[in-house]
């Protein structure tokens, strides 16, 4: 596994995020929405992902956590088909899919409001550049962050389309805002 970049992180949420937010959730302005785009590519989203068992797995996995089990089987035998599971699953990153087809992957400020969503996901912390480009590989149109609140934000369109290709939205010391486009020569 490559070592992350965000190795020291405890999943608390950034104040100055969840701030940008609020604002951009409360004012409903442009302004408010880039300045809260802006604070995340400064920052770590962290992407949910969970467990969904793999094709040919002995007991196929719960689709919510409210799901409850109506066998009556010994926690011996029960502990023994959990097991079993588990080696046969995969980890899968969440996409939610509104009535019209469009899609959306889910992303979160921090651990409490991932959490809030689904106790049981698990946390993968990214820059939010990265999470809207494997959002447009697995087909979604929307980067949908904090789906639980406090606030939630919904990236789209072209502001996602920029983070996807590597670009992050900067605010100017003027109020203006304006993309910063990586150099492909100095990479090398």
């Amino acid at each position: 596994l490559a070592e992350s970049a965000f190795g020291d992180d405890d999943g608390a949420a950034s104040g100055e995020i969840r701030a940008a937010v609020r604002a951009a959730a409360e004012q409903g302005e442009p302004a408010s929405y880039l300045s809260a785009v802006a604070q995340l590519c400064g920052d770590r989203v962290l992407v949910g992902v969970i467990a969904v068992a793999s094709k040919g797995a002995g007991t196929p996995a719960k689709e919510s956590a409210a799901e409850e089990s109506t066998d009556k089987e010994s926690p011996a035998k029960e502990s023994a088909a959990k097991e079993s599971t588990d080696k046969e699953a995969e980890m899968s990153v969440v996409l939610l899919q509104a009535p019209d087809g469009r899609r959306a992957m889910l992303a979160f400020t921090g651990l409490d409001s991932l959490q809030a969503w689904n106790p049981e996901a698990r946390p993968v912390p990214v820059t939010v550049d990265l999470a809207a480009q494997s959002a447009e590989a697995d087909g979604a149109v929307a980067l949908l962050i904090d789906v639980e609140g406090p606030y939630p934000l919904v990236i789209e369109g072209t502001i996602l389309s920029e983070l996807a290709a590597g670009h992050r939205l900067v605010e100017l010391p003027d109020g203006q805002f304006g993309w910063a486009v990586p150099n492909p020569a100095a990479a090398g």
